[in-house]
């Protein structure tokens, strides 16, 4: 020891020796961090599924058996855009139904059925079937009454059966709709309704035989949702006249009140998507900033900014899926640069995988995938690319770029800048980027251009996986509010998206300052995490696994006094499922666990095609 301790301290070149160590020492946690990130990143909830046991929704409901009839009346515009609801809702929620429209045909048989929805606002077309369907129900099958009832002869005959005891000829107004928290995920609060209107039949109801699950949040507290038991059977009665994408959650939970026990698939997954995220920090100031911080946005991102969404992060346990643009250049023509601040993108991703998350493609620059023959309607002054090769060199830059940063890193998922998609655009990117499995549009469609890309949540024929983002920004506009609690209730979902710059644009709540949107994206948060026990945290591409497997699902019930069993087509590894426990309450479960959520609702993970719950006594 003191031979090498001599010879260190004759060493001429010692200093070297100490800015080697520096260097390796760097290179140390270069290396850690790299493999921490690859570490982090290949510990998938789920995985998608092998090509061959991908399979569509509507592949799956081709084998459902035929347990709801639909009634509607296509002379009737209200009808025809209701049904058009309900063939998602049911293809969704794995219902197998038959349809009878009465503008062609008034044989109807209720007895094959277990539930009647009746799409109907004038139930005159009904004639003396209203009085069959009365018996039928009375002798134990449930009907739902989907759209506001207009006052007429036909519909004094049924009111009492209905509950109601006073019935106007006029309608109210609805802008407020108060739902109750043990009826649907998120209730026991209001909401507002944008542009409300006299869509409500005015009726009082007698308090002795009917519950009211929703109401106008105002002193009338007109019913909006309520049932009624007649006979052995039961109806369900929604009365507040929106027949849009928004509302579906809300005709979910209705029609979960009928039948003994009602179950159906969800998705069961909550996903953050940060778009343009990494990318080019913008240079200068921004007006808001400087009022709120007096610094530049660069030093905002970092330091603000990026340490609030991490804090969010850490106390939801939210994993984020960045979508990556390299620059903001208007080049259509195939020319591309390089990225100017390679060190920014790359610590800003590396923290991002680091915390779990994961990165997406959105583009070389902010520029869709169109060419000449899309229409932007004047909505966005975005140019179309010159031509196929063109198109291919620039999104070829963004691949190698991300590769040359992330390497060994699987980017599987595609968002299309601001949510503009070309057919041609979507053959190119399953043409040349086979490693790109998903592709994630929007749920609402937000402007009248033909090129939106609006979804469902499905697998196409072609095998990508749909999966639309469905809320956006820090704070919540009430149709935002109307679609988390809807969505909760329909696939038990949670998908948003924001921006870096939401801070910096006045239409996303800059005026307000990033410490009170902060404030209202905790509320929004604390909302959704605390009405909903048992909803994971997904990446992009874990909530595409998990819609493969609820595409896939379909699911056959048989229910005794004692037990439920639940047949599962389709299964792979795991399912999940909602289930209504309405007159009969769960013991335990074999094959599955259960998840208790509010009121009646329950989870279901199933680990088995073959799930089967005890009832008690």
């Amino acid at each position: 020891m003191e031979i090498l301790k001599e010879r260190y301290l004759n060493f001429r070149y010692k200093g070297i020796i100490g800015i080697v160590m520096i260097f390796a020492l760097i290179a140390a946690i270069l290396f850690i961090e790299r493999s921490g990130i690859s570490y982090n990143y290949e510990k998938k909830q789920l995985n998608f599924l092998p090509k061959d046991k991908i399979v569509t929704k509507a592949e799956a409901c081709k084998a459902l058996p035929k347990t709801a009839l639909v009634i509607i009346n296509s002379a009737e515009p209200d009808s025809v855009n209701a049904y058009e609801q309900f063939k998602v809702i049911f293809s969704d929620m794995k219902i197998g139904y038959d349809t009878v429209d009465l503008a062609s045909s008034s044989e109807l048989n209720f007895t094959k059925y277990e539930n009647t929805v009746l799409l109907l606002s004038d139930i005159t077309p009904m004639g003396t079937n209203i009085l069959k369907l009365c018996e039928w129900v009375y002798d134990g099958g449930n009907a739902m009454f989907a759209l506001t009832i207009q006052k007429s002869a036909y519909s004094s005959v049924i009111e009492t059966k209905l509950g109601i005891i006073e019935a106007s000829y006029g309608n109210a107004v609805v802008d407020s709709i108060w739902v109750n928290e043990d009826f649907m995920i998120g209730g026991g609060r209001a909401f507002s309704i944008d542009d409300g209107y006299e869509s409500a039949w005015a009726i009082q109801l007698s308090p002795e035989n009917t519950t009211v699950h929703a109401y106008t949040n105002d002193e009338r507290r007109l019913p909006l949702i309520w049932e009624t038991s007649y006979g052995d059977g039961m109806f369900v009665v929604d009365n507040f006249g929106l027949y849009e994408k928004v509302m579906r959650g809300f005709y979910v939970a209705s029609y979960s009140l009928m039948s003994d026990v009602c179950v159906y698939p969800v998705i069961n997954g909550s996903t953050f998507y940060l778009d343009d995220f990494p990318s080019q920090i913008p240079s200068g100031n921004s007006k808001y900033i400087q009022r709120d911080y007096k610094t530049t946005i660069r030093d905002f991102y970092v330091n603000i900014w990026w340490p609030d969404m991490m804090n969010f992060a850490d106390r939801y346990g939210i994993k984020y899926t960045g979508l990556a643009i390299e620059c903001y250049d208007d080049s259509v023509d195939g020319t591309t640069s390089a990225a100017p601040d390679k060190g920014t993108f790359l610590n800003f991703g590396n923290m991002l995988m680091r915390q779990g998350g994961e990165i997406g493609y959105h583009g070389y620059n902010h520029q869709p995938l169109c060419f000449d023959n899309c229409d932007y309607n004047g909505y966005f002054d975005y140019k179309t690319w010159e031509n196929y090769d063109a198109m291919k060199s620039a999104f070829d830059e963004l691949v190698d770029f991300c590769d040359e940063l992330f390497p060994g890193i699987d980017m599987a998922i595609y968002v299309p800048p601001s949510n503009i998609l070309s057919s041609e655009g979507r053959n190119f990117l399953l043409e040349e980027y086979p490693q790109i499995k998903t592709i994630s549009g929007i749920y609402f469609e937000d402007a009248d251009i033909e090129f939106s890309c609006v979804q469902e949540f499905d697998v196409s024929p072609d095998g990508i996986v749909d999966q639309p983002r469905v809320v956006s920004s820090c704070k919540m506009e009430p149709f935002m509010e109307l679609a988390v609690i809807s969505e909760l209730n329909f696939h038990y979902i949670n998908n948003h998206f924001t921006h870096p710059d939401d801070a910096l644009d006045p239409e996303r709540g800059a005026e307000l300052g990033w410490e009170t949107l902060t404030e209202y994206f905790d509320d929004y948060l604390n909302w959704v995490y605390s009405s909903s026990p048992g909803l994971r945290n997904f990446t992009g591409s874990e909530m595409s696994a998990a819609i493969q497997r609820y595409a896939a699902l379909g699911v056959t019930k048989k229910l005794t006094d004692t037990e439920l069993t639940l047949e599962l087509d389709n299964f792979y590894d795991e399912a999940q499922l909602m289930i209504r426990f309405n007159d009969k309450k769960p013991e335990k479960a074999k094959g599955g666990k259960l998840t208790h959520i509010t009121g009646d609702l329950y989870l279901l993970k199933a680990n088995a095609d073959t799930v089967t719950v005890s009832l008690k006594e």
